[in-house]
């Protein structure tokens, strides 16, 4: 993750995703995080922002100790703040500071579309976890939210469909957000993080393609047209031991 850039927009960030602000979280992503991680005692949240995600957990699925690591100062100062039960360490994906085999689920939201060192962050995960333990993986969608993708409305042709950028480019490109926010993202093929997690023992048990929640489409109309095209994909992993 590029700690600096997360630093100087975590404040956008918290105002207009966090705190029940975001319906694609509140409808789609923290529901999500309570059906597959209910049950776990110990829970990291990798990238954990200020928090949303960890809190969520706590309060949602009986865990009994929940972690969050995040590389950002300006994000992990709020989190403290607004509390709610989860522990904080300041850390990057790459270089968790906690025990090996230590904790029996582990979720990434929204995480390792900015973090550089995947096959670190990768190996990571799988030194953390527990042999049966479970990594929730969520993230922008590698195909159908490729840098370059989205919905074309063709006057020529008299056609509309959704424009799929160069999927198997692994690319970092710097996206502005909104005004001033610009953000670099990392764009890999969906193969290069599923062979990254199998060589680390990461297997897919499960994956989930949702159509944009209500609430999203009601804030964006425009993406309407688009709602039969996910944006985001989950995947649930599980530790085997080789």
């Amino acid at each position: 993750m590029t700690g600096d850039a997360w630093e100087v927009h975590a404040g956008w960030w918290q105002d207009e995703f966090t705190d029940g602000v975001d319906p694609e979280y509140e409808e789609q992503i923290l529901p999500t995080v309570t059906e597959h991680l209910a049950g776990r005692a110990r829970v990291l949240d990798i990238g954990c922002g200020e928090g949303q995600v960890a809190r969520h957990v706590v309060a949602t699925t009986g865990a009994a100790s929940v972690v969050g690591v995040d590389p950002s100062d300006a994000q992990l100062v709020v989190a403290r703040e607004r509390a709610g039960g989860p522990a904080y360490v300041r850390g990057a994906a790459d270089a968790l500071l906690v025990p090996d085999a230590g904790f029996d689920a582990a979720v990434a939201c929204l995480v390792f579309e900015h973090i550089t060192a995947v096959d670190a962050a990768l190996a990571e995960v799988a030194r953390i976890l527990r042999p049966g333990g479970v990594f929730l993986f969520l993230l922008n969608h590698p195909l159908l939210q490729v840098p370059g993708s989205g919905w074309i409305d063709d006057q020529i042709l008299g056609e509309q469909y959704w424009r799929i950028g160069p999927y198997l480019t692994e690319d970092v490109s710097l996206e502005e957000l909104a005004p001033g926010v610009v953000l670099p993202f990392v764009h890999r093929p969906l193969s290069r993080y599923l062979n990254g997690l199998a060589g680390h023992g990461l297997l897919l048990e499960h994956m989930d393609e949702p159509a944009p929640p209500p609430g999203f489409i009601a804030k964006a109309p425009e993406y309407e047209a688009a709602a039969v095209i996910p944006r985001l994909l989950v995947l649930r992993l599980v530790k085997h031991t080789r």
